[in-house]
């Protein structure tokens, strides 16, 4: 029993790995599970308080803790754009992106909006990543080059530079880093650098372009630096969830203000933390119950971090998604397996919160979560 409660408690967070060198602050996502774990009195686990009665958190250890998490909230995670209560909240605003190079910008959309720079000049980023659909491509697995189909679900591409890594598995740092590994990739776009670099050097749209931009001209770097720099742009502010962070009281209905609570209380604001409610760290699938077991077979994709990390602790462990406009960015999880919000609400609350909300719990959530819905280019995406 104490080795079940060790592991799953190393599954929910590792002190050690959190703390690290101490060279950088405590992440969101640990200041929100310490957050949440002292205030519920959940920790330590009720079969070890039966045998140390006196160890639980006392109401003072509660408020140091507190005190800590705000001041290091304060210090580096802070947005300033949050109102009142909410301004050292686990969960910040969205605000629209700052000290962006509109020229770079206006290159990086054209270049992402280019199927020449795939193999057979008939796939593009926003192939898999529509704006007009959620920053996805609403499938379970994306179409790539001569009609193959991937092995895993296109996560958005809106807000995604709020993430600490990119990908499910996180084999890429950055942004930059990832704009240059599906153009290679044979099931996606298909294509050779040389060819693509050959190719955009015959058009003096983007000779110019690239030459008013980066010194050395037109390179495989210049590329992706530039698409990168785009998708910095693809920031949503404006949901009905911000304008209730930034003060605006009236901004969230009675049931979508229930489904926040709600959102809270079981613990799920201990993983979508930050402006853009997750992107933030790599999560066990399957905390509580057996997602895996219950779906059927495991491929190599439902592998996750591991496969990038190598680490037997990290397999089964995803990035977790941002639910900014996860109304619109169906199917849901890795695998694409369900395009229903209220099933992925039913699934999470029991995998990962052991939890089995009843139907009204459930509608409650999901209204929340269409309430994160933001804008791009000043029109409410759908």
């Amino acid at each position: 029993m104490m080795g079940e409660d060790i592991e799953r408690g190393l599954r929910f967070l590792n002190l050690e790995e959190a703390f690290g060198d101490g060279s950088s602050p405590v992440s969101e996502v640990a200041l929100a599970k310490i957050e949440h774990v002292a205030r519920r009195g959940s920790m330590p686990p009720g079969r070890y308080l039966a045998l140390h009665w006196d160890s639980s958190l006392s109401g003072e250890d509660v408020r140091v803790l507190q005190q800590w998490i705000d001041e290091v909230r304060e210090e580096h995670y802070a947005t300033g754009a949050a109102a009142g209560e909410h301004a050292l909240g686990a969960v910040q605003p969205l605000t629209p992106p700052e000290n962006l190079d509109a020229e770079m910008v206006a290159l990086g959309d054209r270049l992402y909006h280019d199927t020449r720079l795939s193999g057979d000049d008939t796939v593009s980023c926003a192939s898999c990543h529509g704006l007009d659909k959620g920053g996805t491509d609403q499938l379970q697995f994306s179409e790539g080059i001569r009609g193959q189909v991937g092995g895993i679900n296109s996560p958005t591409v809106f807000n995604a530079g709020f993430a600490v890594r990119q990908f499910w598995d996180g084999r890429a740092a950055d942004l930059v880093e990832q704009a240059g590994g599906p153009v290679t990739n044979p099931i996606e776009m298909g294509a050779e650098w040389p060819d693509v670099i050959a190719m955009l050097e015959l058009y003096p749209g983007y000779v110019l372009a690239f030459g008013a931009l980066f010194e050395d001209g037109i390179t495989q770097a210049n590329v992706q630096e530039a698409i990168a720099h785009f998708e910095e742009s693809l920031v949503t502010p404006g949901s009905d969830f911000d304008a209730w962070l930034m003060g605006d009281a009236n901004a969230l209905g009675v049931e979508a203000h229930a489904g926040w609570e709600l959102f809270q209380d079981r613990g799920c604001v201990t993983c979508h933390v930050g402006a853009a409610l997750g992107g933030q760290s790599f999560e066990y699938m399957g905390l509580y119950q057996d997602y895996f077991a219950e779906r059927g077979e495991v491929g190599e994709a439902d592998l996750g971090l591991f496969n990038f990390s190598g680490r037997e602790s990290d397999k089964h462990r995803f990035k977790v998604p941002t639910l900014r406009n996860v109304a619109v960015t169906w199917p849901y999880f890795h695998d694409g397996s369900t395009s229903d919000l209220e099933e992925a609400v039913r699934v999470m609350a029991r995998c990962q919160c052991d939890e089995e909300l009843d139907e009204a719990g459930v509608t409650r959530v999901a209204t929340f979560l269409r309430a994160l819905t933001g804008d791009f280019r000043g029109k409410r995406l759908e």
